[in-house]
Formats: structure tokens, sequence, C-alpha cells
């Protein structure tokens, strides 16, 4: 982070409850300020160095692996010092991948990146609560939502598919409208945070704190891939962080609207995305 823009982190506290204005609201004004003057400022970070190479950052990845890789009596390392490592080495070229389900890694990174970019996938199908919590994670949280959004409108979409593509071919629906959009986000970026945890389901139960990301062309990290699910509760109730209100309500997974329904008692978290397809995952982490 640069000199000019800590300092415009740091008026953050000066409008207290001596300015005259509701505490919250002078708050919400601060951050605000503070998030244009530090996103008019990262084109000149980045400028201060190329993006690197494919080659480069795959040299990065094993480096990355050696320092917080578990190796001989040395565990694993945490999720803060994932997260230490990756801003050094990334810095503005980072970005956090959210789909608004909780804010937990977003905060988790704000709190050593302030205003990094969060990335949330806007496929137009979206519950009214996601929407709601990803409006406010930017009033709440020191980060800058970017809506990554896909080529076609929904409307559009139908219009070139015919409707409801997400019924007859989930796979391509989610290709069109998760998929390549997210891809073109990331040519921006050398690295991106992913929430993906371990204990979620079989197929990520050996996600790796960093890799090389074939793909998008980027590192992945995934700082907290060793959380279970009452870490991740634990930390959002500690840190009175946003979460989406649909975990409440019986949605322990929670992605698009018509693809997402509340899992059956016994089955797993994640069972109730895509419900009677062989299908768990929208291809963003496969």
């Amino acid at each position: 982070m640069t000199t000019t823009e800590a300092a415009a982190i740091s008026s953050l506290s000066l409008s207290g409850p001596g300015s005259g204005v509701n505490p919250r609201l002078a708050r919400v004004r601060a951050r605000a300020a503070a998030r244009e003057s530090i996103r008019a400022m990262r084109p000149a970070a980045r400028a201060k160095r190329r993006r690197r190479t494919p080659g480069e950052l795959r040299a990065v990845v094993e480096r990355g692996q050696a320092q917080l890789n578990a190796c001989g009596d040395t565990p694993e390392a945490n999720a803060q010092a994932v997260i230490a490592w990756a801003v050094r080495e990334f810095g503005p070229y980072m970005a956090v991948a959210s789909s608004m389900q909780d804010t937990v890694l977003s905060h988790l990174v704000a709190e050593q990146f302030p205003f990094v970019d969060v990335l949330f996938g806007d496929t137009g199908y979206h519950f009214a609560e996601t929407l709601g919590t990803r409006g406010a994670v930017e009033i709440e949280l020191d980060v800058n939502v970017v809506d990554v959004r896909p080529e076609l409108s929904v409307a559009e979409q139908d219009a070139k598919y015919g409707p409801k593509l997400h019924d007859r071919d989930p796979e391509a629906c989610c290709a069109m409208r998760k998929v390549a959009p997210m891809k073109k986000a990331l040519e921006n970026y050398e690295a991106w945070a992913t929430g993906v945890r371990r204990s979620e389901t079989a197929a990520r139960a050996n996600a790796p704190l960093v890799s090389w990301d074939e793909r998008n062309g980027v590192v992945k990290i995934n700082p907290i891939a060793a959380w279970t699910d009452d870490e991740v509760a634990d930390y959002a109730a500690r840190h009175g962080l946003v979460v989406n209100p649909l975990l409440a309500d019986g949605y322990p997974s929670v992605g698009c609207e018509p693809c997402t329904a509340r899992p059956l008692p016994g089955e797993d978290a994640r069972s109730g995305r895509w419900a009677g397809l062989d299908k768990d995952e929208c291809g963003l982490h496969v």
C-alpha cells in the first residue's frame, strides 16, 4: 500500500461523533470517499510494474507452496499468513472472488489490503437476498466491489438460446454467465483469492492453498481452504460481518435462484445446488 493510499484510509477514523453527523453515516461516507480515492490511485500503482508472464507466475506458485504448505513438523500456513504472502507478492494485481454467500474472505483480505477488488459474478439470476448482501458489503467493508457480468443479459440469452437455459443445459448457462465473464475479468490480475474450502465437497477435499489456474492464466489462492463451516460462522459472528440471510433460511450454499434449493435432511451443504442433476460445481473451480 502506498503512503497516499494509507492517508486515504486513515480518513475513515476522522469522522466521529463530534462531527455533528450520525457516526455510522459519517463512517459510510468516509469509506466511500476513501474507496473512490484509492480506486483512482490504483492504475498508477499497477503501472509501476508490468503484469508478469505465466512462466513467472508459475515460479511464484512454486515459491508460495514451499513457504506455505505443511512440511515435516511445520504445519501449513493459516489464512492470515497466506493472505500476507499474497498481498506482498501481488498487491494491486490481486482480486477476491465472492458469491456474496458470506463476507469472511473479503474481510480477511481487506484487513491487510484495504479496498481490494472483490469480484462479484452478477449472473442476472441471483436471489434478492444475495443482491442485498452485495450492496451491504460495499457499505460495510473496506472493499471495492466489481460487478462481473455476462456478455448477454438474461433477456438476450433467452432470445438467442431459448428461455430457462439453466433447466435445459445448466453447464452451458454456467459457462456463459459465470465462467466466461470471470475469465475475462481476471485478465486484469495476476492472482485471485477464493473461498473454496476442503470440507465443502469431496471434489474440494484436497484444495491447495496456492496453485496455478491454467484456465484463467492466474495464480489461485484459497486462504481458508482448511476452515470448517463452524469456523466461518464463528469468524463472521466475532467480527459482526454481513452474511446472506438465506444462510439462516435453510440454504447452506447459495447460488443462482433457479438452481438453488434447500438440501434435504442429512444431505451435504451443496446438494441443493442443481438438485437432481449430476452437477455440484458451476465450473469456476474445476
